[in-house]
């Protein structure tokens, strides 16, 4: 899974609005925060961000 670069440029982490940067597996990407108190992983499922602050993985 590779998302436009254009997409990356303007999605932010809807916590803390830091950029995300591409992660993860093929089976299962992710968008992560790039925020130094964030982090939270956003799942990515059939290509489409769920950027939902429920939705998303706490760092561990």
């Amino acid at each position: 899974m590779k998302l436009e670069s254009f997409l990356l440029e303007i999605l932010v982490c809807p916590q803390c609005r830091a950029a995300l940067t591409e992660s993860g597996s093929e089976e299962q990407p992710e968008l992560v925060c790039t925020g130094t108190g964030c982090g939270l992983a956003y799942p990515v499922r059939d290509g489409i961000p769920v950027l939902l602050v429920d939705e998303a993985r706490r760092p561990a």
